[in-house]
């Protein structure tokens, strides 16, 4: 039992979701942390075996890999705060990923970055997840940062909020965002678990920044439902959360991702993405094929 692969998901969120199953199936070991009942419940439903928060030290002595998925707080990133002794000691421990994001990079106009880019945030999260990366490049771990376009998948696709009525289709221009499927994330997580590299750093976003409108009007026409009108970003009424991710516009690179990690994105655009996520949330309404113009 002790022999096999433990990974500890540090909150057992929408990529660690992901990644378990394969894992499970490969025969590693899988705990997933949690604060109440009903998520440990929810957690175990996935044959993950659930552990309250902060897990026990026996658990992370055993632990051979960690991912981090927590968001940093005002005083820092709660993982080291409550782990960070613990870890430094768990001998089994060969792989730490940290889930961190391209919000890093700031605000560039449109412009490319990659790995190698300055880090320049303009948002609160974007200078606390620059803190958070530097902590646990400080903690002397086997670290692997991974900087998360926007995540998507089933689930977390725009065709709930289309059949409702409740999409927006804001329109800022010049405004590119990066995304990821949720299922090419988790690939770039096991690549990275088979191919360790301490100290790496990795963009995870697919091969097409796109316009956020781009993408709404694109679900529309796969659920054969009109776009919602085009709102100027100036007139939206959306929350200060919502308008800070128009704050930011830019390229990321992620030629690390395919020429380091070796991953070939299932989801290479959101176009393919959409319609897999179309089929699997197994829509309510016949598939489309996109309307002529709409590539």
């Amino acid at each position: 039992m002790g022999d096999r692969p433990l990974m500890l998901a540090a909150g057992l969120g929408y990529a660690a979701r992901a990644l378990a199953p394969t894992l499970i199936a490969r025969g590693w070991r899988v705990i997933g942390t949690h604060r109440n009942v009903a998520d440990g419940a929810a957690i175990a439903a996935l044959g993950v075996r659930p552990a309250l928060w902060p897990p026990a030290p026996e658990i992370v002595a055993e632990a051979t890999h960690l991912l981090v998925s927590a968001a940093p707080d005002e005083a820092g990133d709660p993982v080291l705060r409550a782990l960070g002794a613990a870890l430094k000691l768990a001998p089994r421990l060969e792989w730490v990923g940290y889930l961190s994001t391209t919000g890093v990079y700031g605000d560039r106009g449109g412009d490319w970055v990659d790995e190698k880019s300055p880090l320049a945030p303009t948002t609160v999260r974007g200078v606390r997840r620059v803190r958070a990366e530097a902590e646990w490049r400080a903690a002397g771990l086997p670290l692997h940062i991974f900087r998360l376009a926007g995540i998507y998948g089933p689930g977390r696709s725009p065709f709930a909020k289309l059949r409702d009525g409740a999409a927006w289709r804001i329109v800022k221009p010049g405004q590119v965002f990066g995304r990821i499927h949720r299922d090419d994330l988790a690939a770039a997580l096991l690549a990275s678990v088979e191919r360790p590299h301490p100290g790496a750093i990795y963009n995870l976003c697919d091969d097409l920044p796109a316009p956020p409108e781009d993408v709404i009007e694109y679900a529309a026409r796969l659920l054969g439902v009109t776009p919602p009108p085009a709102i100027p970003i100036e007139e939206a009424e959306i929350s200060p959360m919502a308008r800070s991710f128009y704050a930011e516009s830019k390229r990321v690179s992620n030629r690390l991702l395919r020429d380091e990690l070796g991953v070939t994105l299932a989801y290479p655009t959101y176009r393919e993405g959409l319609i897999a996520d179309l089929a699997e949330e197994g829509a309510a309404a016949p598939l489309h094929r996109p309307e002529r113009g709409i590539s």
